[in-house]
């Protein structure tokens, strides 16, 4: 029987829908199935610039930011919020992303700072056990 430890804290994540893509429902489930996770979850809606989910994240104070990106432009906006985080102070923010985006693109966001992508059909307790576990990991290295 595997024992379930609480998250360390309650964490705080915005998902946000960048570019000019209007299809939110991918982000609508994840943003629920992180509430139903323990997370509070900022939704900023659809169409928003990195500027704007940048703003939010520090607005909120978020520990992470999630976006979701259909519409091709995710090697544009994704590593531009990264950094507008690095260069506003808030670079310990752990940023994640989904979506379609090619097999191909993905290690092009990881070396732009990007934590991990979710493609479709990704679990979705995959997502919320990755980012609790990821978060936790973050709060005990700051505690050393």
């Amino acid at each position: 029987m595997r024992i379930i430890e609480p998250m360390q804290r309650h964490y705080r994540v915005v998902m946000a829908k960048p570019g000019l893509d209007g299809h939110d429902r991918g982000a609508r489930v994840i943003t629920r199935a992180l509430r139903e996770a323990g997370f509070e979850v900022i939704y900023t809606g659809l169409h928003q610039t990195p500027e704007q989910i940048f703003e939010a994240v520090v607005e909120e104070d978020a520990d992470a930011v999630g976006m979701s990106v259909l519409s091709g432009a995710h090697l544009t906006l994704m590593p531009r919020v990264v950094d507008l985080l690095r260069a506003g102070g808030a670079g310990d923010v752990l940023v994640f992303g989904g979506g379609i985006i090619p097999d191909a693109d993905i290690p092009v966001l990881l070396g732009a700072g990007v934590a991990r992508i979710f493609t479709p059909g990704a679990p979705l307790a995959e997502i919320t056990g990755w980012l609790e576990a990821a978060l936790d990991d973050r709060e005990s290295a700051r505690a050393r």
